[in-house]
């Protein structure tokens, strides 16, 4: 059984933090590490004891982890930035936590001895002879062990202890991968064996001068090598245990929210019978009014869960070439349940989250195209906007003219007139986007269309069908993206409090226009009227572009199987980076890079010396078996990642690219990741340095084609709407919400008579559609308990496979089922 792993956290706020800066504050922001590796910087809130960032991450981690660690800094200009203070949270106890960790928790202070990392490579066993017992420990090798010099190296050594006995292994300079090949012995007296006696091995980072570092011990237990008398494997370092300090909050509190969800995902086999019902659920359904298994699923889905469902069940259906029945389907149940149109798709129904969800997945490309030159204007720009009376700050407004003082009237003229520009340039933008919309999201609107206008075809319903779309096309899609650009990836950084209240304006003002201008003036922000006229007059447009965007034949569209959201030749990420010059002579490492535009498909990563630039240099992505970061010493340069490749004859090659900053450098890998997710040739290990002067820098081995030193990290990912389609893991997710559900569903249709299961709501719409609605009503009964029987005879098939497999994990885990 494979294991699936995805972690998910938020920086949410900071209080209390102490100040570090001579002017009484600080400038914090927060590193946050995965097992000692860096996954994500947040943006600096200067001179602020009390930040917010809201930033927020998902981590794909198939291998699992043992910590989560948040560290706050200050940052400084001019020297180092200073650590203010850490959080480790580990595995465990995120886990224990069913709904997730959402608590304010104290920073403690970082000691040494506790940042530790990496593992160790062991040999144990226990010589027996007439008069005396050897301990042998055979030290083979070390890596990724924590940097304690100057030059982001160590000088380790291992040294083994039992009671007051010890031995050293020899020490090797300058690097976090050490080979020592050595053996130690200890000669024992048998009252040392006791079971609860310990071996101790530690690894130090030698100094000439001071003391040595600690950089890690592996404690294990007599009773191990009583048992099992020649122990071998790696071991991971752990610290030494001293009891973390939160310095009774003086070093102040962060505000996170964590959580942990970890699945055994089956062979496809054992899902495939959930599909089907799935799928059988939109392509024949006998009555649109009829229960299905997607009908019972939205029955037992939580408020809480139903974006992670609709996703998911997105996910599934676009990996089945049906994601239009899908949607036409839930779109047709919720458009003939509504019979106010003032209320369609205004709750958060399983067909409006589906709708919502579905474009962020295949669309997002489309609004980056769109929304990302005005936005980038905005955040260039730095204006001062406000037209609430209440907020206008004079202060704030003197750029505007240098003539002097401004009054209010002025600030309101003035940003009448920025918001009117950038909003035209937003409309301008979507209304001639006609062509660059996925032709799925086209067909999935006509659709819609068509529902509505079956369903109000009265004159006075004629801007029904319009709202439909524009509801989900401008409120739930470019609206929230120009209020939080950062959370549609179309900016790294949140915007500043300046800025953030540009893009609210803006906001509300594109709503109002995805309203049609029906609701101005009935709402308490009369001071928006100066923008009512450009809404007004935006309408007609807006009506005209979403004619055009339905006008589509469906049956140009391709709906086929596939495995990744977008097509081949879709560029999935592009942007400036340094590439390392590899040919001719050795270079300083600051002039060894040279700025290149990147572009990446699911079929290519590519590159050339500007966007416009005709010659293209590329790598093809089936030949791509690692993408892994740089260790900073191979080249003295920061966020520096490598892309091996493998050609016809089996030989690598290796690309060194540069990135900005570690965010960049997080995002590059991910998408590459995902790009080659289903590559074959992926190698076990790699270097983390880079082959100079005749020998790695990260091992020193001299040949240039030696094993590895380190584990590749190929399927860890960043979790976000490019991760590939998994049905398996997908169907996993539904499995486990319907057996969460599973007694309710019980209850009501299979142990409670016949007569009672159908809901009042049924019971109307099924009365007001048939004359005979007692007779339907008593074959919705019957069809739904049907329904229900299936649905959880397969959900108990999959849960009694799901018992077999780990059953069978736990007698190889004992040694009852021998694995070759």
């Amino acid at each position: 059984m494979a294991k699936n792993t995805s972690l998910y956290f938020r920086i949410v706020e900071g209080r209390s933090l102490p100040a570090k800066d001579v002017s009484g504050t600080s400038d914090p922001y927060c590193i946050v590490k995965v097992d000692n590796e860096v996954v994500a910087r947040t943006a600096t809130v200067w001179k602020n004891l009390n930040p917010f960032w809201g930033e927020e991450y998902t981590l794909h981690l198939p291998m699992g982890f043992h910590s989560l660690s948040f560290y706050v800094m200050d940052e400084d200009t001019i020297s180092h930035d200073d650590v203010i203070g850490k959080i480790t949270l580990s595995k465990d106890v995120i886990g224990s936590q069913a709904k997730g960790l959402d608590n304010w928790v104290n920073l403690t202070r970082v000691d040494p001895d506790e940042e530790v990392q990496g593992e160790i490579h062991l040999g144990l066993e226990l010589l027996k002879e007439a008069e005396k017992i050897r301990l042998r420990c055979e030290v083979f090798e070390a890596r990724d062990l924590a940097p304690r010099d100057i030059s982001g190296t160590s000088d380790p050594f291992a040294r083994v202890i039992v009671n007051n006995r010890s031995a050293d292994t020899s020490i090797i300079k300058k690097t976090r991968f050490p080979h020592w090949g050595e053996t130690l012995e200890l000669e024992l007296q048998r009252e040392e064996l006791s079971e609860e006696a310990t071996v101790t091995l530690e690894v130090w980072d030698w100094d000439m001068v001071g003391k040595n570092d600690f950089l890690g011990k592996v404690e294990i237990p007599f009773a191990c090598l009583h048992k099992t008398p020649l122990l071998e494997g790696w071991f991971r370092l752990l610290p030494l245990g001293n009891n973390e300090d939160d310095a009774g909050g003086k070093l102040g509190a962060l505000r996170l929210k964590v959580r942990l969800v970890e699945d055994r995902i089956l062979p496809s086999m054992y899902y495939q019978p959930l599909i089907d019902l799935l799928v059988e659920s939109v392509i024949s359904p006998a009555e649109v009014e009829d229960s299905s298994t997607l009908t019972m699923l939205e029955e037992v889905t939580t408020v809480e869960s139903r974006q992670d469902v609709s996703m998911t069940l997105v996910k599934i259906y676009l990996g089945q070439g049906l994601v239009v029945p899908f949607l036409d389907y839930l779109n047709t149940r919720e458009v003939n349940h509504t019979t106010d149109p003032n209320t369609l798709f205004r709750s958060n129904s399983l067909a409006s989250k589906a709708m919502e969800q579905f474009m962020k997945a295949v669309g997002m490309l489309y609004l980056h195209e769109v929304l990302k030159p005005t936005i980038n204007r905005i955040f260039d720009d730095k204006k001062y906007i406000e037209l609430d009376p209440c907020k206008i700050d004079l202060n704030r407004s003197r750029r505007i003219s240098f003539k002097g003082a401004v009054s209010e009237a002025e600030v309101r003229d003035s940003s009448v007139e920025i918001l009117q520009c950038y909003l035209s340039s937003v409309i301008e933008s979507i209304v001639d986007s006609v062509d660059q919309c996925p032709p799925v999201m086209r067909v999935a609107f006509k659709q819609l269309h068509k529902r509505v206008e079956e369903q109000f075809s009265e004159p006075e319903y004629e801007d029904v069908k319009y709202l439909a779309i524009s509801g989900f096309f401008f409120l739930r899609f470019f609206a929230p993206a120009i209020l939080t650009p950062k959370l549609f990836h179309l900016r790294d950084q949140h915007a500043d409090t300046r800025t953030s209240r540009t893009l609210l304006l803006l906001a509300k003002a594109l709503q109002s226009v995805g309203n049609l201008g029906l609701q101005l003036g009935h709402g308490k922000e009369q001071w928006m009227v100066p923008l009512h006229p450009i809404i007004l007059r935006s309408v007609a447009s807006v009506k005209d572009f979403l004619d055009k965007l339905i006008d589509i034949d469906h049956d140009n569209v391709s709906e086929v199987p596939q495995r990744a959201i977008f097509q081949p030749s879709v560029t999935v990420k592009e942007g400036y980076l340094h590439k390392h010059k590899a040919e001719g002579p050795q270079l300083l490492s600051r002039f060894a890079f040279k700025k290149r535009y990147f572009w990446l498909t699911s079929e290519t990563l590519s590159y050339a010396k500007t966007p416009d630039w005709q010659v293209r240099s590329s790598i093809p992505i089936h030949c791509v078996c690692a993408v892994e970061r740089v260790d900073e010493n191979a080249f003295q340069q920061q966020n520096v990642m490598q892309v091996i490749t493998q050609d016809n004859d089996g030989q690598l090659h290796t690309m060194y690219i540069q990135c900005k900053n570690v965010n960049e450098l997080n995002q590059w890998l991910s998408a590459i990741r995902k790009a080659s997710i289903y590559n074959e040739r992926m190698l076990p290990s790699f270097h983390p340095g880079a082959h100079r002067s005749g020998k790695w820098t990260c091992c020193l081995q001299a040949e240039r084609i030696a094993l590895g030193c380190s584990k590749t990290h190929s399927a860890v990912t960043l979790g976000d709407w490019s991760d590939p389609l998994d049905p398996d893991v997908e169907t996993q997710t539904i499995y486990k919400q319907i057996l969460h559900g599973r007694d309710k569903l019980r209850l009501k249709y299979l142990e409670m008579p016949a007569s009672e299961t159908s809901t009042k709501e049924e019971k109307r719409i099924k009365s007001a559609v048939h004359p005979d609605g007692a007779e339907c009503s008593m074959q919705l009964q019957k069809s739904s308990r049907a329904v229900v029987e299936r649905l959880l005879g397969v959900i108990m098939d999959l849960e009694q496979a799901h018992i077999t497999f780990q059953c069978r994990e736990k007698e190889e885990a004992t040694g009852l089922i021998l694995t070759p």
